[in-house]
């Protein structure tokens, strides 16, 4: 009896709640990481210091090509260190983080820090617009002019700078947002198109939701509402960036939806 006190596994002593919550991290899943996460946030100094040692354990562990899901728990780490009114929170970021949790990687030398900076703060109405200009940035001065894309040269874009894109929308909308998402949606739909823009909240009956104040700029969207970069509703446009070749090396049923 003597020896069991001192045994974590057969002590009385009770277990704070940081340590709970800190030793279910480690084994929930993506979902159920990202509530837990929250919760910690409103724990103080103690929560914080949880939050970061996660978020560090996670990036030191991925692989070189992680997962959607993998993204979203480090995107929302990230967006709650950001948002915390402790200085330590900023600090820590700006030393270990100073790029966000997202490589920001494009083969053509597009800068998306600023679209990675404004998902961060869940500003997704900018990063909506700001997402149409990049994707006339991938599509050549014509477009920059036009400010829009043909589906002809979406067809063209890099299979690396819209993964960079998607992977941003994906992490910092804790899985709901993305091309991605709205892939998904799309293949489990049958490719039906109607079906797609009723699930997504792009149209109601035979009426498209109108822009901009039709469209709920917030992470209380439906799944899979945004990006919306307004040129993409319609069908060529979205069935050339749905059909991208840069979503057949990435892996199927990742995502944090699959049940919704």
């Amino acid at each position: 009896m003597g020896s069991s006190a001192t045994n974590p596994a057969t002590s009385n002593t009770p277990v704070s709640p940081i340590e709970q919550l800190r030793t279910q991290l480690s084994s929930a899943t993506a979902k159920k990481q990202i509530e837990i996460l929250a919760e910690l946030a409103q724990m103080g100094n103690e929560g914080v210091v949880v939050i970061q040692d996660f978020l560090l354990a996670q990036t030191t562990a991925r692989s070189i090509a992680p997962s959607l899901q993998h993204l979203a728990v480090c995107g929302k780490a990230y967006q709650l260190l950001l948002a915390h009114p402790l200085p330590e929170c900023q600090t820590f970021l700006r030393t270990h983080f100073p790029q966000g949790v997202v490589p920001l990687i494009s083969e053509v030398g597009i800068d998306y820090a600023p679209l990675q900076e404004l998902l961060a703060k869940q500003d997704f109405f900018n990063a909506d617009r700001l997402t149409l200009q990049k994707f006339c940035e991938l599509a050549g001065t014509a477009a920059m002019q036009r400010k829009w894309v043909y589906f002809t040269e979406v067809k063209s874009f890099p299979i690396t700078d819209l993964q960079t894109i998607n992977q941003l929308w994906v992490a910092y909308s804790e899985g709901k947002f993305g091309f991605s998402v709205q892939r998904e949606l799309w293949l489990g739909l049958g490719k039906n198109w109607e079906k797609l823009w009723a699930k997504i909240d792009w149209k109601e009956g035979n009426l498209w939701t109108r822009y901009p104040k039709g469209f709920t700029w917030s992470i209380k969207a439906p799944i899979g509402h945004l990006p919306l970069s307004n040129q993409l509703r319609g069908v060529r446009v979205i069935e050339a960036l749905l059909e991208h070749p840069a979503w057949e090396i990435t892996t199927e049923g990742e995502s944090l939806n699959q049940t919704n």
